[in-house]
């Protein structure tokens, strides 16, 4: 399953979903060890340290730098690895109401990370993307 590369299709047809809880992007320096009942949503390694992103909670427990909190909005369409402008669209429409986006992208969904005060704006307006890239597919 390779998922949707068009473009226009993936706007269309994309369900943003605002996931329950608040998270955290946090980092810990090259070396050092993840407590064991730290389970993390997602990590990644960059030359400076071990980013984590992490539930909230479990965050404020830890000794490390660390955002603001964040709310998961998951993009419930299967976008390919391959397509082209999914995150450039979803930025654009974030940036005109004035919404910072940390996109993540898996294997099967994109996952678009917020300020936890602009969440709900920010679903609104990835819904309004949506509905207008839908009636620009109904009129093709």
């Amino acid at each position: 399953m390779t998922g949707i590369i068009d473009l226009e299709t993936l706007l269309a047809s994309m369900e943003p979903e605002l996931q329950p809880g608040e998270f955290v992007f946090c980092t810990l320096p090259p070396g050092a060890e993840l407590e064991r009942d730290v389970a993390a949503l997602a990590t990644f390694m960059e030359k400076e340290g071990l980013t984590l992103i992490i539930d909230a909670v479990i965050a404020a427990r830890l000794d490390c730098p660390k955002s603001g909190p964040m709310r998961q909005i998951s993009l419930k369409v299967h976008s390919s690895l391959e397509a082209v402008g999914l995150t450039a669209a979803i930025s654009a429409e974030l940036t005109r109401h004035g919404i910072s986006a940390n996109v993540v992208a898996a294997f099967y969904h994109d996952h678009i990370f917020v300020g936890s005060a602009d969440a709900e704006r920010a679903v609104m307006a990835l819904k309004a993307l949506s509905k207008r890239s839908r009636d620009v597919v109904g009129r093709l």
